[in-house]
């Protein structure tokens, strides 16, 4: 039997409970003449979600009265730890926990509503995750998939950082905090300084969670060296007995290892439970040793808290004799607690707001985001609101805040600190539209993205995309003032696309369209609402016959023109949303006078727990003129009447309707937004002055039945699509924006 197991041995059978207890109480005795009760130092291990077990035994260990001389702790075990010592009751931990948002609190950015339109914009085109900073010393990707600024926000509330800065050498219990050095794999020991710093530090599982930078080093998960910090907790206060709880994941079986994810896992378990095994070595007689049995809950069923905690207690209770031997009475636990509690600080009001840490980004800009402050105390729901929307802006690792007291001021320092891989970036994306049978349409780009060229947060984006679709551009965007509100965008760029005409449901020919296209546009944000743009557009357009019979005629033109565009969008998400509104619209009028083209589109989606249903109508034409075939309006493709081929119907005037149930059936890890749904889309749609499918007369129906949702590498959709006009259609889209 191995060492692990020879003490839950020792510590569970009901004899050698009972003699642990005997010792514990000839401790007790011993010490009489001192403190008239054991000194007991408590350890809480880490486990992620698992942890939570340690508040069910915090529970046991008040109702019993048992004073702690000191704690130490890893991980999740570090962040209950932490709020233990702040003077946080079992109960009180409880209900932040019930007031926390698991699932929405590992996704760092805020929902899209709430993000500028510019970073919509480009986060819509090219995905986030696959971001890669220029910098001096090379190419630079991201550091994990969780940056953690919800996560330390969190913290921030829990240990009342709103009161002033908590550190923890002002902690009520003397307090360590493990954490690892991803430079040398050393044992970090936090015993001063920032707690909800500690407590960030100790749970960055790697490649998950981002390293929290401090000092000249480089922080990770503590559980990698120490996962149940017994040997600590000794050294921090001399101790008599030690109650120390393992909630570390239990190793997986050889059925349960098959991709990165599973093998990662293993190897992080692996090494846990090795650190585990050394740890356990230094536990003596008198001791207590707790292992819950936490069953199937994951290191990531964080919304299980509650069925943790009750299985922390379960294990507590069953080592009760023992506990019960360390209780000491009502009135002296009290006066202990008072002591812990009383180092929770008054409210404070703040009396100016401070900038701290920036190298690129312009203090005013970022000020724009704080309401006001000064002479105040501080609503964390507010700051936190806006902090996270000032994250959502995409320059910074975290942003963060402290509230200090220097020169008898209360300052309100807020911290963003900036990407350590930007200002310039690699952008990348794909996508694929595909009609099954029919058409396809593949395309990858990479772009490069300059940002804060000038105080008022200049950016120059240029882009390639090869495929079926080649495409090359470069723009520029200049805010004009320091609120940027107003700017100035002049774009030029290159596409070639492919243009299929259809008569009587049969593809007759395919075109290669060529079209240079320059914009000078300026433009005002109304708010987070989107921007109006207007400007002058001129377009360069030659077509050439691909395949099949030349059925509309090769030609060349170039023209131009006043072009204005609207762009309101309140959905929560940039690709699947559940809730919100959007509203589209552009005008164009030629400057020959021959014609102007007008469009607009609206769209709503409102959630009824996992079911969602969205509206959707559309309507463009020519307000005056004709539209000529090289600018007509289309329908056609997935959800855009699904019954027929991409761009199937075109003419000079189009009206859209829809209306579309889905059903929620699966949601992505921790970390990543999205979801995977079904849907069935009922669809109308009406093409005048055809320039494709003549024959099709008035209105016309389509039904759409698809599964899909949002990925980390876009929206991805397969869907079949039916119209009794039409063509029955198979869908597949991948990242098609």
């Amino acid at each position: 039997m191995d060492l692990k197991h020879r003490l839950i041995s020792f510590c569970c059978s009901p004899r050698r409970v009972l003699a642990s207890a005997g010792l514990a109480l000839a401790v007790a005795s011993s010490m009489a003449g001192a403190a008239d009760y054991p000194r007991v130092g408590l350890v809480l291990g880490g486990g992620g979600a698992r942890g939570a077990a340690h508040i069910g035994i915090l529970e046991v260990l008040k109702e019993h009265n048992v004073p702690i001389a000191c704690v130490s702790g890893t991980s999740m075990g570090g962040l209950v730890s932490g709020a233990f010592a702040a003077g946080l009751t079992p109960e009180e931990m409880l209900t932040a926990l019930d007031a926390a948002n698991w699932r929405d609190m590992f996704i760092d950015k805020p929902e899209a509503s709430q993000i500028s339109a510019r970073n919509k914009t480009v986060a819509r085109v090219y995905l986030p995750g696959s971001e890669a900073g220029l910098t001096e010393d090379g190419l630079r990707g991201i550091p994990g998939i969780v940056d953690g600024q919800k996560i330390k926000l969190f913290f921030n509330r829990l240990v009342g950082s709103q009161y002033g800065e908590r550190t923890i050498e002002s902690l009520g219990i003397p307090t360590a905090i493990i954490a690892t050095d991803l430079l040398s794999g050393e044992k970090v020991v936090f015993r001063e300084g920032s707690l909800t710093t500690a407590m960030r530090a100790s749970m960055s599982v790697p490649g998950v969670l981002t390293p929290v930078r401090y000092g000249e080093r480089v922080l990770v998960d503590g559980g990698l060296v120490d996962n149940v910090p017994i040997d600590v907790v000794r050294s921090l206060c001399e101790v008599d007995v030690v109650i120390a709880v393992n909630v570390g994941s239990p190793m997986l079986e050889a059925k349960d290892i098959g991709g990165i994810f599973s093998i990662s896992a293993q190897m992080v378990n692996l090494l846990t439970e090795q650190n585990v095994a050394r740890s356990l070595e230094g536990l003596m007689p008198q001791d207590i040793y707790i292992r819950p049995e936490l069953g199937d809950l994951s290191a990531g069923d964080f919304d299980r808290y509650r069925e943790a905690a009750q299985m922390g207690r379960t294990a507590a209770e069953a080592v009760l004799p023992q506990i019960k031997a360390l209780g000491v009475a009502q009135a002296r636990y009290d006066g202990w607690w008072q002591t812990v509690a009383s180092a929770r600080s008054e409210r404070l009001v703040v009396d100016e707001i401070e900038i701290a840490g920036l190298r690129h980004v312009n203090p005013d800009v970022v000020r724009k985001y704080l309401g006001e402050h000064a002479g105040q105390e501080v609503e964390t729901a507010r700051l936190d609101l806006e902090l996270t929307r000032l994250y959502g802006e995409g320059d910074y690792q975290n942003v963060d805040y402290s509230l200090i007291t220097a020169r008898d001021r209360n300052i309100l320092r807020v911290a963003p600190m900036e990407k350590a891989w930007g200002p310039d970036y690699l952008r990348f994306g794909l996508d694929l539209d595909s009609t099954l049978g029919d058409t396809a349409d593949f395309n990858v780009r990479v772009a490069y993205h300059r940002t804060w060229l000038n105080p008022l947060g200049g950016q120059w984006l240029s882009g390639l995309q090869i495929g079926d679709e080649p495409t090359v551009f470069t723009e520029f965007y200049q805010p004009l003032d320091v609120a940027q509100r107003y700017f100035v965008q002049p774009r030029i760029g290159f596409r070639r696309e492919t243009i299929n005409l259809y008569q009587n449901n049969d593809r007759l020919a395919q075109y290669k369209l060529d079209e240079w296209r320059l914009e000078l546009m300026a433009g005002v944000n109304i708010g987070v609402w989107g921007p109006i743009r207007l400007g002058w557009l001129e377009r360069d357009r030659s077509a050439s016959l691909d395949i099949g019979s030349r059925t509309w005629p090769e030609a060349d033109s170039s023209f131009g023109g006043w072009y204005a565009t609207l762009n309101f969008d309140q959905f929560d998400s940039l690709f699947v949303p559940s809730r919100g509104w959007s509203l589209q619209s552009t005008y164009f009028e030629a400057s020959n006078g021959d014609y102007a083209r007008a469009e607009i589109d609206a769209r709503v989606a409102r959630e009824f727990g996992d079911y969602v249903v969205h509206g959707r109508v559309r309507a463009g034409g020519s307000p005056h003129g004709e539209l000529p075939i090289y600018d007509a309006l289309a329908l056609g493709g997935f959800l855009n009447m699904s019954g027929f081929s991409t761009n199937q119907i075109v003419g000079d005037s189009v009206r859209y309707a829809s209306v579309r149930g889905e059903k929620i059936v699966g949601r992505l890890p921790l970390g990543l937004r999205g979801d995977m749904r079904v849907g069935i889309g009922l669809e109308a749609g009406k093409v005048d002055g055809r320039y494709s499918e003549t024959e099709l007369e008035g209105w016309q129906g389509s039904v759409a039945l698809y599964v899909g949702g949002e990925t980390p590498i876009g929206p991805t959709y397969l869907g079949y699509g039916y119209s009794p006009e039409g063509i029955s259609n198979v869908f597949l889209s991948i990242g098609k924006r």
